[in-house]
């Protein structure tokens, strides 16, 4: 339990991966009917862009930082906004210090019937999460380890939702951990969508973890991926990913939007590449 999502908080991955969340929540708002959110890997929900770990890396600068300044407009950029509004609406004098990470961007997505559950098994991380969202009655915080999580709390009531899984990826086995993960999930909520976000550094691991997935006879699964630049002869985060179980019916169109919006904006160089691919249709 090392890693600490505060070097690396609004950095080009962040914000793939929160473009994607809060396109599937708005999508969720469509029906009246309450939903429930269940991050498994929820780290402390909001990163000081300010202090000395972050300006340490300074990542958020061509992630977050870089989006803002082009402040896009028109085409897949408007699919941006409920995102970008979020970030705005914690920096209301302008520029960007704070973050949202993913437990609060959703929680400032929700409507009043929705809830959110925010998973973390580091004990800090897990009591600054609590204190974030102390007397929030929408918002449960659970110190535990994300992969007991996809058992223990599924299905939701609310019998509609995301489960967002983000591990940090600092131990061995995370690809195949993640696939046995969404198995298991997937068995007992079949229904749910299911986000899990990956780092793209071992092509042939990714590889590797996408033909897993398609071969694990789970249906509709969406794969999609963005770089910012071109594979790196070392180990070096090039680009990320998010496969996504029961993807919206409107998720691909509007990733087809956004995705090559952010590979312009956030490119570091010409190899900047986006890409979504069908692993598994309707009959896996």
């Amino acid at each position: 339990m090392n890693y600490r999502h505060i070097y690396h908080a609004g950095n080009f991955a962040d914000v793939f991966k929160h473009v994607i969340l809060a396109r599937i929540i708005a999508y969720l708002k469509r029906k009246e009917a309450a939903f429930r959110v269940i991050d498994t890997h929820a780290g402390i929900g909001l990163y000081d862009l300010g202090s000395e770990e972050a300006q340490k890396t300074g990542e958020w600068r061509g992630g977050i930082g870089r989006l803002l300044d082009a402040s896009p407009k028109g085409g897949g950029a408007t699919l941006l906004e409920d995102y970008l509004a979020t970030v705005r609406a914690l920096n209301p004098e302008g520029g960007i210090r704070l973050y949202p990470g993913s437990p609060l961007l959703a929680r400032h997505l929700l409507r009043r019937q929705d809830r959110l559950t925010a998973v973390e098994l580091h004990p800090q991380d897990a009591q600054s999460l609590k204190e974030l969202f102390a007397g929030d009655h929408q918002v449960r915080v659970i110190e535990l380890d994300g992969w007991l999580a996809l058992g223990a709390q599924l299905p939701p009531k609310e019998k509609r939702g995301l489960v967002l899984v983000d591990p940090p990826f600092e131990e061995e086995g995370e690809f195949a951990r993640m696939v046995d993960g969404l198995k298991k999930a997937h068995r007992r909520w079949p229904g749910g969508i299911y986000a899990f976000w990956y780092p793209i550094k071992d092509r042939a691991a990714v590889e590797r973890f996408r033909q897993s997935l398609r071969e694990a006879g789970i249906a509709k699964t969406l794969d999609a991926s963005l770089s910012i630049r071109a594979a790196s002869p070392e180990a070096r985060l090039d680009g990320s990913g998010m496969v996504i179980v029961n993807p919206p019916f409107v998720l691909h169109e509007e990733l087809s939007e956004i995705l090559p919006v952010l590979a312009r904006l956030l490119r570091e160089d010409e190899g900047a590449t986006w890409s979504l691919d069908r692993l598994t249709t309707e009959a896996a």
